[in-house]
């Protein structure tokens, strides 16, 4: 339920989507989300991150 009203309230903030998408990227990269929990509207900025940090591999199409 707190993860739930976090989310919501990141993504209303100005920037809120692009710190969200930031905040998935590095928990996948650390191991602790499945790329498969990320939303699919964030996929793309989550995509674009994690092939910038040259973690590509990470993705599951």
């Amino acid at each position: 339920m707190i993860r739930r009203i976090l989310f919501w309230l990141l993504l209303r903030l100005e920037g809120g989507e692009t710190m969200v998408a930031m905040f998935f990227a590095q928990r996948i990269i650390l191991g602790k989300t499945e790329y498969k929990a990320v939303p699919e509207s964030l996929r793309g900025q989550v995509n674009e991150i994690l092939i910038e940090s040259g973690v590509e591999f990470m993705i599951e199409q």
